[in-house]
């Protein structure tokens, strides 16, 4: 079929939307930061808790405003529920933020450090734990039979936990910092939780340059963070490459934190083309500021076989096709591979509801530069790829690449990341389930690029078989993921915000793949090696990134309005919207 790419964004229709800040007034922002900086790191806890109570107050007030932006930005009809998702990723996800880290300064203020709400335990390898969600009754009964852990490194003890908690805030004289954090452009909430970390977690003053993707959001922000702006500890600026070049080579900026592509940060270190290219292979990078990122990932979903009903199979094709539509399949931690065990007996039925689902799913504006060369990338090396839809001007077909050699070498669903509406499914060969969750975890640690975020997906009866149950704690312990995920989207990971988000740790300049440190992280630990979510085999009521959800649009207003105020008075209208999906 011919795919129309006609209203598909470039960098070159975007760049220069929102006037650049100029190097003059670039400047003029980091002195402003510079003399501010070691005020900020000793400013007393109360006055921190003071400033996000006045942010709360005045982020609510741009909320409804924000997302509308943005689903008008992103061509999405007032009146369909994938509208919804503006309202939850964006001042959901920021409101709560601000929220959560207010709680976590009075328990600091208190103690010393952030409250664990669950068990801290060791595993017998040694490896400490420490369940962070749910941390209320609210979270109990708004996420039912949800819980999130936080795997320390090795070498943190239970004794020793508390002492890797809130680290900035037990420096004696603290010195301050600038931070650059540049922002993301496909998620609109994540730039302002880059610099809430950056401002409440470590302690650092922030220049924000906005992505001139969602520069148009910048006012909102200015409203929504005027108390940060007003203590002269925030500013922000615009501009596509040559602004940033000028503030990530700029001697006030200690630190450089960006979400986006390996790319870029192989570009800001070592430089642009084959002489960048030089010095990294040279071990000679041109810009030394230390830099901290989150970058994407080939994810992965691992289906461990067992019997799945028809309904529970349906049920699972659709959190698939979920986690690849979203946000038009512009997610750094969309499912990108299915991993499946061959001779599976419900292999069949799986791979022909994804198809169902995919064909029934509306296709969405390709609003991310680039998409369509990606997209015919995958096209070229798979002309075999199944589309689904009639593309309009601006958009692209969902692909899926079936039964991919899980043995090619080079294989781009393995080696790239698409960052469009494409995904693929690859089958191991395998004599037992225990022998197939050892063999895809390798294959996903191994063969997969990148380290942000992994899907398991395991029915309860099979992990009744002691054996099986063995396997799936190994693949827990053993993948090497920042969020590991079990039974629905690693999404979760990103949206409770109590939890890290981040790479897995071990990554530096030369092989950066998905980035180093992490975001978030309410609690503030030092020491994270990752993040694992567990969740039923089904939800009910359906998650909301499920595309048949009928009512994404209330539930998704309804939950922001909650965070601004919680409340037991608001659970019924959420509650009622969501079982009415």
């Amino acid at each position: 079929m011919t795919v129309a790419t006609a209203g598909i964004p470039t960098h070159a229709d975007i760049e220069g939307a929102v006037p650049p800040t100029s190097p003059e007034d670039v400047d003029r922002a980091l002195a402003e930061l510079t003399a501010q900086k070691d005020a900020w790191a000793n400013l007393p806890i109360s006055d921190r808790r003071a400033i996000l109570r006045e942010m709360l107050h005045d982020f609510s007030k741009v909320g409804d405003a924000w997302a509308e932006h943005v689903r008008d930005a992103e061509k999405i009809p007032a009146d369909m529920p994938t509208a919804g998702e503006e309202w939850l990723v964006g001042p959901y996800f920021i409101i709560r933020n601000i929220r959560l880290l207010d709680r976590a300064l009075g328990e600091t203020e208190v103690h010393g450090q952030p409250k664990i709400p669950g068990p801290v335990k060791t595993r017998p390898d040694g490896q400490v734990t420490a369940q962070v969600f749910p941390q209320t009754t609210y979270d109990s009964l708004l996420f039912a039979g949800v819980k999130a852990e936080v795997w320390m490194e090795p070498g943190v003890t239970e004794e020793s936990l508390p002492e890797t908690q809130a680290v900035a805030y037990r420096v004696a004289e603290p010195r301050g910092e600038v931070s650059l954090v540049l922002g993301a452009g496909n998620v609109s909430s994540i730039g302002p939780m880059d610099a809430l970390y950056k401002l409440f977690v470590e302690n650092k003053v922030v220049l924000y340059k906005m992505h001139p993707l969602n520069a148009y959001l910048g006012p909102l922000i200015a409203d929504g963070f005027r108390a940060l702006i007003d203590w002269g500890v925030l500013r922000i600026v615009y501009g596509g490459v040559e602004v940033g070049e000028h503030a990530c080579a700029h001697r006030h900026v200690d630190e450089i934190h960006i979400t986006g592509s390996d790319k870029t940060v192989e570009t800001i270190v070592f430089g642009p083309g084959d002489e960048g290219q030089e010095r990294k292979r040279k071990r000679q990078p041109r810009n030394k500021t230390p830099i901290s990122s989150e970058l994407g990932n080939v994810s992965p979903a691992i289906l461990v076989p067992g019997p799945w009903t028809d309904a529970e199979v349906a049920y699972h094709a659709e959190n698939l096709v979920g986690m690849l539509v979203n946000n038009g399949g512009f997610n750094c931690n969309a499912t990108r591979v299915i991993v499946t065990q061959e001779g599976w007996d419900r292999r069949p039925k799986l791979m022909q509801e994804i198809r169902r689902v995919m064909g029934e799913t509306p296709l969405r504006h390709a609003y991310y530069p680039g998409a369509s060369d990606r997209h015919a990338a995958f096209r070229e090396a798979h002309p075999d790829a199944e589309m689904f839809g009639q593309p309009n001007d601006g958009e692209l077909p969902w692909t899926l690449v079936a039964d991919v050699d899980s043995g090619k070498e080079d294989e781009i669903c393995f080696r790239t990341e698409a960052f469009c509406g494409v995904f693929s499914e690859t089958a191991l060969k395998a004599d037992s389930t225990e022998a197939f969750i050892d063999a895809a975890v390798d294959f996903a640690n191994d063969r997969l690029w990148g380290t942000l975020s992994a899907t398991l997906i395991v029915h309860p009866k099979s992990l009744k078989d002691p054996a099986v149950a063995a396997a799936v704690d190994r693949a827990v312990s053993n993948l090497r993921y920042g969020t590991v995920a079990i039974n629905h989207w690693t999404a979760m990971g990103y949206g409770l915000v109590i939890t890290p988000w981040g790479a897995y740790p071990g990554h530096d300049i030369y092989d950066v793949q998905s980035g180093t440190g992490v975001v978030h992280n309410t609690l503030m630990f030092d020491k994270v090696q990752k993040t694992v979510v567990r969740t039923p085999f089904r939800l009910n009521p359906k998650p909301l990134w499920f595309p048949t959800h009928k009512t994404t649009l209330g539930v998704a207003q309804r939950m922001m309005r909650f965070e601004m105020k919680p409340s037991f008075l608001k659970l019924p209208g959420i509650v009622w919207d969501a079982v009415r999906s």
